[in-house]
């Protein structure tokens, strides 16, 4: 039996009768690394930090997903995915399950250890069922697993969600197939969400088609200007005037890292006006934050693609065949959204874009610099003394 993402229209009854055999047993995962030990601290929530902004609209988008079978946050860097989750699943009714992902869950055993030792301390019929997982030498097929998994989650009288936080780092497609195949087939008790910086390779044209994913992204989650004096007074510790708060999430955008980086930079400031008048991407957190979180990702020829086209208030495809020289820039522009690079789409065709003004003003300022590096992510673009691109 293969991992596919087929929908459940499919004969239905011949799947389950699989699922039903490959579930005779308990959850076998194989695995050469069966002593590895699992950090109890990738299966917690990232703490609130004190004064957290409240935020009741989302988290009531979050319940009402709960009818479907996935939500999926999708925004770039800083804007509040992980935090909101975490008060989510903080006050929610239902156990929730969670794994904080990095690169290593790109092994698939991993993987699956985690997401069984997730779901296994939030549900006791699960537990029971995948709590004793043998480990088998080899690299024997993880279906069965996985199936089995399934069945112990059909075999539950209580319902629970499993949080994928941090999706985008996982980069294997037999995982991908994995959780395709999980959420294709789920039953009623499990509620899969999952949070990344990008759209994940999973079938969610057909699942929204059916009406069973719910998405958040980045034009939900930038804060109001209600939220962003929130999230200036936390920090601060005092209010600013509304004119200045109003400037700040203006320039920013909402973008909940920026409005961050801004209070910090703030506390420090004698004369706050003239500190929020001049706020832009220039400002040495932004840079830094852009570079490191958003910019090192891309390889250097789309760095310098982001670079050569920042001149350009309106971005389409021929406007930046005719600025960098080269064919292809619609289909670079498409794929730069999917990725959330801090690209805002200024049409329903997808066909116009335009950057975030903050990372606008990075780009520009690197175009107007004799000299610019690609980011590599070993040196701060200040303290090199480079300029990124």
């Amino acid at each position: 039996m293969s991992f596919r993402a087929t929908p459940r229209a499919a004969d239905e009854s011949a799947t389950v009768h699989r699922i039903g055999q490959l579930a005779e047993s308990p959850v076998v995962l194989p695995s050469a690394r069966r002593n590895d030990p699992l950090l109890v601290t990738k299966l917690a929530p990232p703490p609130l930090r004190r004064g957290s902004v409240s935020r009741p609209e989302l988290l009531a988008r979050l319940d009402a997903g709960m009818a479907g079978r996935l939500t999926l946050i999708s925004a770039p860097a800083g804007y509040g995915k992980s935090t909101l989750l975490s008060a989510w699943a903080s006050g929610c009714d239902l156990p929730v399950g969670w794994v904080a992902l990095d690169a290593g869950d790109s092994d698939p055993v991993r993987f699956w250890r985690y997401v069984i030792a997730a779901l296994g301390a939030r549900s006791p019929e699960v537990s029971a069922r995948t709590g004793d997982v043998p480990a088998v030498v080899g690299d024997a097929p993880l279906e069965p697993a996985v199936a089995a998994l399934i069945n112990a989650l059909a075999g539950s009288t209580n319902r629970v969600v499993l949080v994928l936080d941090d999706y985008h780092l996982v980069a294997s497609e037999a995982v991908q197939r994995g959780v395709a195949f999980l959420i294709d087939y789920a039953p009623p008790q499990l509620h899969v969400v999952v949070s990344a910086r990008e759209d994940p390779p999973l079938p969610l044209s057909r699942w929204r088609a059916q009406g069973s994913l719910t998405e958040l992204r980045a034009a939900e989650l930038r804060f109001s200007t209600a939220e962003a004096e929130q999230l200036l007074r936390g920090v601060l510790r005092a209010p600013l005037p509304p004119e200045q708060v109003a400037a700040l999430e203006e320039r920013t955008e909402g973008w909940a890292a920026g409005l961050h980086l801004a209070a910090l930079a703030l506390r420090d400031r004698a004369e706050p006006s003239r500190f929020v008048e001049a706020f832009s991407g220039s400002h040495r957190s932004v840079v830094d934050y852009l570079a490191d979180e958003v910019l090192a990702q891309f390889p250097a020829d789309v760095q310098a693609f982001l670079v050569e086209t920042s001149l350009l208030d309106r971005l389409n495809g021929p406007l930046c065949d005719a600025v960098t020289g080269r064919a292809g820039s619609q289909t670079l522009l498409e794929q730069l959204e999917r990725a959330n690079v801090f690209l805002v789409p200024l049409d329903d065709e997808r066909r116009w874009f335009r950057y975030h003004h903050l990372l606008s003003d990075v780009l520009r300022e690197q175009r107007y610099t004799t000299a610019w590096l690609p980011v590599t992510g070993n040196a701060s673009p200040r303290s090199s003394g480079a300029v990124v691109g």
